[in-house]
């Protein structure tokens, strides 16, 4: 397993070595030690989650308020999607910036985001099947989004799926009423760089002392 970071602080990218024979393939697709001795903390489980998607459905950008927010560890076990990790965190050297990585059932590349940055993908084939690890539970009253298709993050979202026929982007009712990157600003929702940094020191030091 390689473990390596992205241009965003706090966002990693999980490469597993795959067993394949006649029977088919098998990996570890999370290594706690691996994860641990890569990262600097552990991932605390509270939650996973499994989402199914036509090619086009665009989920995200979404965000948990600090703390507890909620760290993620994502990977995608059939067909494809493009993941993004967004930096929503205010005074960070890469804020508005984002980083995609294609996760699919081919190279089973999975993609760990730490608490305060903002996730979002798009499926790329029909039936893309996403799996999440989750680091706190769901809390609807804490739970945030920026719009995806904000030209202040400009992604650029496929318009085309795997087998390259056309696709249109396709948002919940909630995610189309998200606010823009300024506005969420302007209206406190976002995280700052120093408390997602000051949150997971304090996550390394409970952890040290089990």
């Amino acid at each position: 397993m390689q473990i390596t970071p992205l241009s965003i602080e706090g966002a990693w990218k999980v490469v597993p070595r795959q067993h394949t024979d006649e029977r088919g393939t098998f990996l570890e697709w999370f290594a706690g030690a691996s994860f641990v001795e890569a990262t600097g903390q552990s991932l605390d489980l509270a939650q996973a989650n499994i989402s199914t998607s036509a090619a086009g459905v665009v989920r995200g950008v979404h965000f948990a308020e600090l703390p507890p927010s909620q760290a993620k560890y994502v990977t995608c076990p059939a067909g494809a999607v493009l993941d993004v990790v967004v930096d929503l965190r205010v005074g960070s050297p890469t804020f508005g910036q984002h980083e995609a990585v294609v996760l699919d059932d081919v190279d089973r590349v999975a993609l760990y985001l730490s608490e305060g940055l903002g996730h979002a993908y798009m499926a790329l084939t029909d039936g893309a099947v996403f799996a999440y690890l989750c680091s706190a539970p769901y809390a609807p009253g804490r739970e945030h989004g920026v719009h995806p298709m904000c030209p202040e993050l400009a992604i650029d979202w496929p318009t085309t799926d795997r087998l390259g026929r056309p696709v249109t982007p396709q948002l919940s009712p909630k995610d189309l009423a998200a606010p823009t990157l300024s506005q969420a600003q302007a209206d406190g929702l976002l995280p700052s760089y120093e408390q997602a940094l000051a949150f997971r020191e304090q996550l390394k030091a409970r952890q040290g002392g089990r």
